[in-house]
């Protein structure tokens, strides 16, 4: 298994204790009034340190019924890539997080993602809708990303929401299905700008360093996107 802190890879090798109630017999019942056993079992991860704790229920006929990690509460994917600024990166994993208990919450977050990476991109208009438009005016992006990118305004259906779009943090009606498609594209979105570019770079260095050594000029670094320019 991978540890939901630190996505190392472990071995699982948890401590068990069974979870009893001497008072009242029911505390056990499922919501179909069936007993349940219940086992909470804690480890500690080899590699952060950090706790993890896990809630299983067993019926009578050995048959588990629930069973789930509580403890750190875990996204429904993985984290953003270490490449991502740290304060994007927390935005799109509590977005994560927090989708299966709200997912008009967690499209709140990641509209505020999706803003803050545009701004670090350079368009930095107040309206959520009037950046992404901006963005993909600029065409900076490849067909399928911008493609993504124009059907969040859609799918936020910015236009039929009190909020008009205008501010990325509030918070309005959603279904799961459009708050899921958000960080789908922001997925596609973070991988584009960080993980991309950082991967390049890192080609880039050891092609200059082969070049180096046989006495050859360095490959000329990419142009960066005048977005100022482009916003006026």
């Amino acid at each position: 298994m991978k540890c939901p802190h630190c996505q190392v890879t472990i071995h699982p090798d948890f401590e068990k204790t069974q979870l009893t109630h001497k008072t009242n017999p029911n505390i056990g019942l499922n919501e179909r009034g069936r007993h349940l056993q219940w086992t909470i079992s804690h480890m500690v991860c080899p590699s952060c340190h950090k706790a993890i704790f896990s809630l299983k229920g067993v019926s009578g006929s050995a048959i588990t019924e629930f069973s789930a990690i509580v403890y750190p509460k875990a996204g429904i994917r993985l984290p953003a890539p270490s490449e991502v600024t740290p304060e994007i990166a927390d935005d799109f994993n509590e977005a994560s997080t927090v989708f299966a208990d709200s997912p008009k919450a967690s499209a709140a977050l990641s509209r505020r993602c999706l803003q803050s990476v545009l701004r670090h991109l350079g368009f930095k208009q107040h309206n959520l809708a009037d950046a992404i438009q901006a963005a993909l005016d600029a065409t900076i992006f490849p067909l399928s990303l911008a493609e993504n990118l124009d059907a969040i305004r859609g799918i936020g259906n910015f236009a039929a929401h009190p909020i008009k779009g205008t501010n990325a943090t509030a918070i309005a009606e959603v279904e799961p299905e459009e708050a899921e498609w958000n960080l789908d594209v922001l997925e596609e979105l973070l991988d584009f700008v960080y993980v991309q570019p950082a991967k390049s770079q890192v080609r880039r260095a050891k092609l200059n360093e082969k070049l180096a050594a046989h006495g050859k000029p360095p490959i000329a670094e990419p142009s960066a996107v005048d977005t100022d320019s482009l916003n006026h």
